[in-house]
């Protein structure tokens, strides 16, 4: 069956269905977009706490105060964690996005949606991954400034 062929009820129910098939890529985008908030928080948490513990470590009267490294190995957990929950928010946003546009197609091969276009690719997941980009960088450049740990 086609969709042009549904009667008046049935078309309006595929309507509400397509609309919850927004709705619900609307939702996990939300979802990312939470899953980012947290992320960039952890990752600004640690540059800052690296850089406030990296120059007060640096004066005269903070010497011997702080272990030398315990600071910035706790910035580089912190910003690590993060990237790391960036990552895998991204892979499941990904995965549970595919498995909509599975479900998607095969309703409208069976007519029970009206055959529109594809959905557009997610501006969140974008972001999301310069983000985790960025939280990548961050890491590696304290790693390359700090030298041993």
């Amino acid at each position: 069956m086609k969709y042009d062929e549904l009667g008046n009820g049935d078309k309006m129910a595929a309507m509400r269905t397509a609309l919850a098939f927004h709705r619900n890529r609307l939702a996990a985008d939300r979802t990312l977009m939470a899953i980012m908030r947290t992320s960039l928080s952890m990752i600004g948490f640690g540059f800052t706490l690296y850089t406030f513990t990296t120059n007060f470590i640096k004066r005269d009267g903070a010497m011997g105060l702080l272990p030398q490294q315990a600071p910035t190995r706790f910035a580089l957990t912190m910003i690590i964690l993060g990237t790391l929950l960036l990552a895998l928010g991204i892979a499941n946003h990904y995965r549970y996005m595919m498995a909509v546009r599975d479900q998607r197609r095969d309703f409208i091969a069976q007519g029970l949606l009206p055959p529109d276009e594809e959905f557009p690719i997610s501006l969140t997941l974008v972001t999301a991954f310069l983000l985790a980009l960025v939280g990548l960088a961050t890491a590696l450049s304290i790693i390359f400034r700090a030298g041993p740990f």
